[in-house]
Order: structure tokens, then C-alpha cells, then sequence
């Protein structure tokens, strides 16, 4: 299981980079739909992800990434702080895992 880890890890790290990146679009201001569906996309993909690593946590930090970044962009204006929390969390339990 390790290996298959660090074989996926610089994928995993890259999502989470998406991530933090629309969020601080987000924050901005600069949030463009391709950026919104992106996020969305990697969040869904990291939910599936780091649960087969043991990371339930992370996956249900991911789902609330994915559902956030699928509604509204007045919610998420809204929650841009929480959404960047989220990104921040999933570093922390990616880092702590290697």
C-alpha cells in the first residue's frame, strides 16, 4: 500500500494544489467556471482517492470541497474562507501520511 502511495502521491498533492488555488481565486475575486469545475472535478476525485488510503477524514473534507465548489458561486463567496480551510486540512493529513 505504500508504494501505490508515493505513486499517487504527486497526483494527490497536485489536487489538493488545485484546491487551494480556486480558493485564492475565490478570494480574490478571479474564479473562473473552468477553475470552479476543475476544483470540483479533483475534489471528487480526491474523495475517492484518499479513502483507499485510510483518510476518511480527507475524503469527507474532498466531498464537501466537491459539493461547495458544484453550487452556488454566492456560496462560495461565502464559505471562501472555509474552502481554503478545507485545502489546508488536506495538506496537513497528506503531509502527516507520507
Amino acid at each position: 500500500m505504500n508504494r501505490l502511495w508515493e505513486k499517487y502521491l504527486p497526483q494527490i498533492e497536485e489536487r489538493v494544489a488545485t484546491l487551494q488555488r480556486a480558493a485564492d481565486s475565490l478570494a480574490s475575486g478571479d474564479l473562473t467556471p473552468v477553475e470552479q469545475r476543475k476544483a470540483a472535478s479533483d475534489a471528487h476525485k480526491l474523495a475517492g482517492v484518499l479513502g483507499t488510503f485510510g483518510l476518511n477524514d480527507g475524503t469527507a473534507l474532498a466531498r464537501e470541497a466537491e459539493s461547495l465548489y458544484e453550487g452556488s458561486e454566492e456560496e462560495m463567496r461565502r464559505l471562501t474562507t472555509h474552502l481554503a480551510s478545507i485545502a489546508e486540512k488536506l495538506q496537513a493529513m497528506i503531509a502527516e501520511r507520507k
